[in-house]
């Protein structure tokens, strides 16, 4: 009963001291607002080297965040403006494709429910947390090259999913993983125009970004887009 009292009296004593300091707490409240949405800049973006802030060290990042720059400083809804939506929003997908086929395949090995979390990476992820760096860099390998789930990245494999991929060796099913993504998505033979095997995920088409104004859905979710990058640079 007393461990239960001194624990009851710390929180009222914790939140009578934010009472008393209403500068922090709207600090504190200041430096979440800015963490959720750099957590949304970063869900949205699928950078493919998470661990780097600057967003510098590969090709394919360099590309994707100069161009949100480059909008940043155009006036919303201008010609200029939705040109450089357009590039942004065609990158965005490619990662979304990759994404969703590791998604695919992790629903099929039985974690459709644990598919999300697994594939959750953020910017605060460290190559110190990898439990299993030179097994999962040698998975990670053998799908850029025995798969085509990653279709044709340019620069080679995201980092990102080597953690996913440590990951699912800690569960013990990062064979399985190989196999299944050999199955779903192999490899097609020099000269083959065929699609990928009948009884899984086919390999998604080459992404299109349309330009027709009949899609409310996907110009809404645009929208919301362009609001985290006009956000997030805000709060930089």
């Amino acid at each position: 009963m007393d461990f239960w009292r001194k624990v009851c009296c710390s929180c009222c004593h914790g939140e009578e001291e934010l009472e008393k300091n209403p500068l922090v707490v709207g600090d504190t409240l200041q430096y979440f607002n800015q963490l959720q949405k750099r957590r949304r800049s970063e869900a949205i973006n699928l950078w493919s080297e998470p661990a780097d802030s600057t967003h510098m060290e590969r090709d394919d990042d360099h590309e994707l965040y100069t161009l949100i720059q480059k909008r940043s400083k155009m006036r919303r809804g201008s010609e200029g403006y939705r040109r450089v939506s357009i590039d942004i929003s065609a990158h965005r997908q490619i990662r979304r494709k990759v994404k969703d086929r590791w998604k695919q395949v992790l629903e099929a090995l039985g974690f459709k429910a644990e598919a999300d979390g697994l594939l959750a990476i953020t910017s605060s992820t460290s190559y110190e947390s990898l439990r299993n760096p030179q097994d999962a860099r040698r998975l990670l390998n053998a799908l850029a090259e025995q798969t085509t789930i990653f279709d044709r990245h340019r620069g080679g494999p995201p980092e990102r999913y080597l953690f996913i991929l440590d990951r699912l060796l800690l569960l013990d099913v990062g064979e399985d993983f190989l196999s299944a993504a050999r199955h779903f998505y192999p490899v097609e033979e020099e000269g083959e125009g065929g699609s990928s095997s009948s009884e899984g995920p086919s390999s998604p088409d080459p992404v299109l970004v349309k330009l027709d104004s009949d899609a409310p859905e996907e110009e809404e979710e645009e929208a919301e887009e362009e609001d985290v990058d006009d956000e997030v640079d805000e709060a930089d």
